[in-house]
């Protein structure tokens, strides 16, 4: 798109310093490049230190700040409240120079979008009288889940979580819902207290508006009926946010960048050749992100698993996971499969050999399996992955979820059992592949120029970045 004439709305971008959150704020940045002139994108120094190199994209340039942590935050190791007090303390700082800065140079900002875990940037943006966005990277039911949990419905969703995990509840604009399939996050122990009062101060922030508008990673097919039903905010869904080349949508960044900011040594690119040498749908695809670990114990039934289904399989370990956790059975794993530490996991999924996807239910991996048409077997871990599991099993049809056994392990046989169901001749197997497929023409229509994502995009860069 010609955005020649919009050379002076240049909007300032910021995002958390994780790569669950980098990814689709960038894929954010370049859609709106299409639609306006500039987009500065702001994360901490520890990113770009990760980076192989800086990526080169028409209309945006890239900008850090110190945390406090350059080298980045080490979980175990390094205290989240402690880490986020110090992001916010001098993120605010430095995020109020470039503002000033930028007005100073004649070159000012039209407005401010930040995503989650920042709300400390909407309290920036409005002491310098700008107008700030939030970018919700998560599904809008989660969103919703929040919403409710400060409003009025606190006991019952924690009553449902510690109580009877199989114990249903119904909430406004929402299916029913159990306690495993309620966000984490929302239990205000010791272990979740740093993202806890995170999410309650910008529920506050966002209260203190008049129907503010939230750009939410999702599109209107998907959770058309959880977006119509919240009407304290305008939820608005510019989702998914997946790089054009995976949308059939035409934009020339993605010929010189696939949209993944971190990847490892790409020694192991001789994957894709095995992969593609596989069948049509017989490679089991099995990732659990960038964050999630799993215990030896978890791995070793994950193998057999795997070993007993037996058909082939890709499985993404990073270095750091394996560390000296040798798995017993790898000799006869490598005789079935391929264990690396890195894939390009949107080139993975758009093979016409992955024919089912083990995932830790990440809101991206979620939504890059459905543009792809990949069923899933579910196997969340945190926080928002349980509701994701929800969307995946009941809400779309495209997956299971696994059952986590007393032990709270989930064992080889369950696994099993999860591949024979999505990948099988059963007539369940074969709905939840034509479940997946319209989906995958769902995704894609919505994100398409004129599809219900694309207008979106046009109405926010029109009514809010003017």
């Amino acid at each position: 798109m010609d955005n020649t004439g919009d050379k002076r709305r240049r909007v300032l971008l910021i995002s958390f310093p994780a790569q669950g959150h980098i990814n689709p704020t960038l894929q954010f940045a370049k859609r709106l490049t299409r639609h306006l002139g500039h987009v500065t994108f702001v994360t901490s120094l520890s990113v770009y230190r990760r980076m192989p190199q800086i990526p080169t994209l028409p209309h945006i340039s890239f900008a850090s700040f110190s945390d406090g942590y350059d080298h980045g935050f080490k979980p175990g190791n390094d205290e989240p409240i402690r880490f986020l007090s110090e992001m916010e303390r001098l993120g605010s700082q430095a995020i109020r120079d470039m503002i000033r800065v930028s007005a100073e140079e004649g070159q000012p900002f039209t407005c401010v979008v930040y995503s989650i875990f920042l709300p400390w940037v909407a309290v920036v943006a409005r002491s310098l009288h700008l107008p700030s966005i939030l970018l919700w990277i998560q599904p809008a039911t989660v969103f919703t889940l929040y919403y409710h949990y400060f409003n009025g419905y606190k006991d019952s969703i924690i009553q449902s979580i510690l109580d009877d995990p199989s114990r249903t509840i119904q909430l406004p604009g929402l299916p029913l819902l159990t306690g495993r399939e309620v966000p984490l996050f929302l239990l205000s122990s010791n272990v979740y207290d740093f993202a806890f009062s995170i999410f309650q101060k910008l529920f506050e922030l966002l209260a203190q508006q008049t129907n503010p508008k939230v750009l939410v990673n999702t599109f209107e097919a998907l959770e058309q009926d959880v977006v119509r039903e919240m009407d304290k905010f305008h939820l608005v869904p510019i989702g998914p946010l997946v790089p054009s080349a995976f949308l059939d949508c035409e934009d020339p960044s993605d010929a010189s960048f696939g949209g993944d900011m971190f990847p490892c040594s790409r020694d192991n690119d001789d994957y894709m050749s095995w992969l593609n040498s596989n069948p049509k749908a017989a490679v089991v695809y099995v990732s659990f992100g960038s964050i999630s670990r799993l215990s030896k114990e978890q791995k070793e039934e994950i193998a057999s698993g795997l070993l007993s289904f037996g058909q082939p399989f890709l499985w993404v370990i990073k270095d750091e996971d394996m560390g000296d956790d040798t798995l017993s059975c790898r000799e006869e794993l490598e005789a079935v499969g391929k264990i690396v530490p890195w894939c390009s996991q949107l080139e993975v999924l758009s093979s016409p050999a992955t024919g089912c996807f083990v995932t830790h239910c990440g809101w991206n991996s979620t939504l890059e399996s459905l543009v792809c048409g990949v069923p899933m077997v579910g196997f969340p871990q945190w926080a928002d992955q349980g509701t994701n599991a929800k969307i995946i099993e009941d809400m779309t049809e495209t997956g299971v979820r696994v059952e986590v056994g007393m032990d709270g392990m989930v064992k080889r046989e369950e696994i099993k059992r999860c591949l024979e169901v999505v990948m099988g001749d059963s007539n369940k197997g074969e709905e939840i592949r034509k479940k997946a497929l319209k989906w995958k023409e769902l995704a894609k229509g919505a994100a398409r120029d004129g599809g219900s994502s694309d207008a979106n995009f046009k109405v926010f860069v029109d009514q809010v970045c003017s």
